[in-house]
């Protein structure tokens, strides 16, 4: 049943022409030419082939002619290739069948093969006749494509040898059509030469030596070998090592092994639920560490018990372990309490640090060994590092440092008043300083951090978003990897004493050959309540501000920011590449904007978020003449599939909408997944389903599903154990039984997110034939990958 809103759109793509163009004839003119090749007959040693056929040859020439076709919407056409007599014709490698065109968007490459006999004979004439407007090419420059995003070569990990000199590089490469490989490179930074490439083993510094060290097995006899970069010398570290894995001592002179030990089993058709946590895969297994003197080869258990212990950290001296035990408490938040433990790697006496800590998780030593850094959110050692605007409940995710003094039992917050959410910290035993990165708005920065003053200072770095990095131990050095929103990955080393940074590895250069990117512009807005909300925006190829553009509007998921990150599951730069204005824009509730901005996704599910999506979204198209207000569609996963739903009830300025592992009911969600439950215990902390009834029911779109005018997508993994697939499977019901427009598509054995990398392409290809149905008109796309079944 269509509304009147969407009837409006209907006549609306008539008159602007964006539906499906009458078909359009084009003489292909430029090619780019191969041959002519003299044909020679083969020597005939029979007159018939093994197939009983005789030979068929043409004393003559062969050519080929090459060319592409860059098309941003789905066209259907043919090709017509005129004045040849034989001749075979591939799309994209592929065989031609007919001469029939079903194009996806994409970058096509066309080739034509043919013969003649003489140079007067070659009079071959080729066209295209297709259904939409393209305009065939002999330039190599194309447009982003989601074989760009799957494919390539990338840094995935780099790490710094002791002094600083050498780099252990590791990278993952797919190829098209999804097969994969990762392997790892050792780099002499001054040289830039490469002293080893392994593919079978994972490399791992040494923590003082200038060498690092890899395990192999020969049959059951588990060996940890040491290399020397310099002359590639190998020794033998240890033998018949057992099972666990391994963190090397700060001295060299001793191993930790976490072993994993099996917890009890139950009869395998019918069994009792422990805890809600005991549906997951191995949550009744338990952690013990034990320690592996590298001399002597003694195995020395550390630690016994029922609950899972951790190793955080070791001292620079090896003398003292930091270790923390894990258990539950589900009738408070938070429902995980955490004791830390102080035991004497020689002696294994314990000392009990703290008892029952609350929203505490991992930590490290100080290079003296007597603080703890701690990352956690600011509601940790009782709120000290809570900012007071930010109310009642601060989000979880909103990680805060502080600093713990062993002696004194005593900590304090290093982060209270500053905005950016922590992401990864690390304490220098070079020169004393904290270096993090933190989300920084939709950036993700470098700092460092003086212990003592507790100032912070910002490192500029050559990428607005930086993946990760490694510290040189006995050296101001480090390496870095991160992406910019119009490149992708890079990695770089620095000199922490002048901050430069030099370039190791550029992925761009390769990735994005040939391939002509749009622009990408801030959009930033103050909200009716004062608040300043951050966005940005991204432009197609060749964009022409006199013409109007269909608009995607994308938020995040979870609590943190949707990032200037390059690529990722719901890539911003290939949407763009289809003729789609691409708006970004990061709403109340996510990390890296202050305490006070992301305590707006505790207990408010959607209102918050909704309101700036919604006025953002007006505001975007009343200052952009290019975005088309009448149609404009939006796109979010899990809390941001919720997000997408949720707007729907409450406001009809989308066109179409996505929403991909979203939530609909928040109660069974909170019930179903395996993170339902402690997912609460950041969105809506101290609410339950009895004692604040209207949250859970009043911010669910299940129970306004009538409100829903827009076309929905729903797509959704049957495997999700995060959001569950019901949580589609309701929506789509009630919208079915009210008569909107709604689709339900699940990618079979897919959890959260969408991995597999077929699946990944259909599931990619689903959403923007929805895109490209209900914001250009043209339902060629969705017909091809979903025929009309008439049951």
């Amino acid at each position: 049943m269509m509304t009147m809103k969407h009837i409006l759109l209907s006549t609306l793509l008539l008159l602007t022409g964006t539906t499906a163009d009458a078909q359009h004839v084009v003489k292909v003119s430029d090619f780019i030419v191969s041959g002519p090749f003299k044909q020679v007959r083969p020597v005939s040693t029979d007159t018939v082939d093994v197939n009983g056929k005789k030979l068929d040859f043409t004393d003559g020439y062969r050519k080929e002619l090459r060319f592409y076709i860059n098309n941003t919407d789905y066209t259907k056409g043919k090709l017509l290739v005129k004045g040849a007599k034989k001749y075979d014709a591939l799309l994209d490698g592929e065989p031609l069948a007919g001469g029939a065109l079903a194009l996806e968007p994409s970058h096509h490459e066309i080739v034509v093969k043919y013969s003649y006999a003489d140079a007067a004979a070659d009079s071959i004439q080729v066209s295209i006749d297709t259904d939409r407007k393209v305009q065939p090419t002999t330039s190599e420059k194309r447009p982003y494509t989601l074989h760009d995003v799957l494919d390539g070569l990338r840094v995935s990990g780099a790490s710094l040898s002791a002094d600083g000199k050498y780099a252990i590089i590791h990278y993952s490469e797919v190829q098209r059509g999804g097969r994969s490989r990762a392997f790892t490179e050792v780099k002499e930074l001054s040289t830039g030469r490469v002293v080893d490439r392994q593919e079978r083993f994972r490399l791992s510094w040494m923590p003082r030596s200038v060498a690092y060290y890899y395990e192999d097995t020969n049959g059951d006899n588990r060996q940890l070998y040491r290399v020397e970069p310099a002359t590639g010398a190998r020794s033998l570290l240890a033998s018949h090592l057992p099972k666990g894995r391994i963190t090397m001592s700060p001295t060299e002179d001793y191993l930790i092994l976490t072993h994993t030990e099996e917890g009890p089993k139950e009869k395998k058709n019918i069994f009792q639920v422990i805890e809600p946590d005991d549906r997951q895969p191995g949550w009744r297994n338990r952690s013990y560490l034990s320690k592996y003197d590298l001399r002597t080869g003694e195995l020395q258990r550390i630690t016994f018990g029922n609950h899972s212990a951790t190793l955080n950290d070791i001292t620079a001296d090896g003398k003292t372990l930091l270790v923390s035990v894990s258990r539950s408490r589900l009738t408070k938040r938070p429902t995980t309490i955490v004791d830390y433990l102080l035991i004497d790697a020689a002696t294994l006496k314990a000392d009990t640090l703290m008892l029952a800590t609350e929203f505490l998780g991992a930590a490290q030593f100080s290079p003296d060994g007597k603080q703890l850094l701690f990352e956690a959110p600011a509601e940790a050692f009782n709120g000290i590092g809570k900012d007071p605007a930010a109310g009642e409940f601060s989000s979880m995710y909103d990680i805060q440092l502080f600093l713990y003094d062993i002696a004194s039992r005593k900590a304090r917050p290093l982060t209270r008043y500053f905005d950016p959410s922590v992401g990864t910290a690390k304490w220098s035993k070079a020169d004393g300083q904290i270096y993090f990165t933190a989300n920084d708005r939709d950036y993700v920065h470098f700092y460092a951090l003086n212990p003592k003053t507790g100032k912070i200072s910002q490192i500029n770095t050559k990428e607005d978003v930086v993946n990760g990095f490694s510290l040189a131990a006995s050296a101001p050095l480090m390496t870095y990897y991160g992406v910019s929103v119009m490149n992708p990955v890079r990695l770089y080393s620095m000199n922490l004493k002048n901050g430069k940074s030099a370039l190791l590895q550029d992925c761009a250069a390769t990735l994005l050959k040939d391939v002509e990117l749009g622009e990408c512009r801030d959009f930033n807005f103050t909200s009716s309540r004062g608040d300043t909300i951050y966005g940005r925006y991204y432009l197609p190829p060749h964009f022409d501000a006199s013409k109007k553009y269909p608009v995607i509007v994308n938020y995040y998921g979870g609590c943190t920011p949707t990032s200037r990150n390059f690529e990722s599951r719901y890539p911003q730069v290939y949407y763009a590449s289809l003729g789609y204005i691409v708006y970004v824009v990061n709403p109340s509730g996510a990390c890296g904007f202050g305490q006070k901005h992301s305590a707006r996704h505790v207990n408010t599910w959607g209102q918050y978020v909704a309101d700036d999506i919604i006025e953002g979204v007006k505001k975007f198209c009343a200052a952009n003449s290019f975005a088309d207000a009448k149609r404009v569609g939006c796109i979010g996963a899990s809390y941001g599939g919720f997000t997408t739903q949720y707007l729907q009830t409450v406001t009809d300025i989308f066109a179409c909408a996505v929403s991909h592992a979203g939530i609909s009911n928040i109660t069974s969600y909170w019930g179903e997944g395996y993170w339902g439950y402690s997912y609460g215990e950041v969105a809506s902390a101290g609410s339950y389903p009895w004692n604040n009834k209207k949250m859970y029911t009043e911010q669910s779109p299940l129970f306004h599903a009538d409100k829903i005018h827009t076309p929905l997508l729903l797509t959704h993994g049957t495997d999700d154990t995060n959001v569950p697939v019901i949580e589609s499977l309701q929506m789509f019901q009630a919208l079915k039984l009210l008569g909107r427009e709604v689709a339900l598509v699940e990618v079979q054995g897919e959890n959260h997110w969408i991995l597999d990398y077929n699946n990944r392409i259909q599931w990619s290809d689903t959403i923007m034939a929805w895109f490209e149905k209900y914001l250009k008109g043209n339902s060629a796309w969705w017909d091809s990958l979903y025929p009309e079944k008439h049951l």
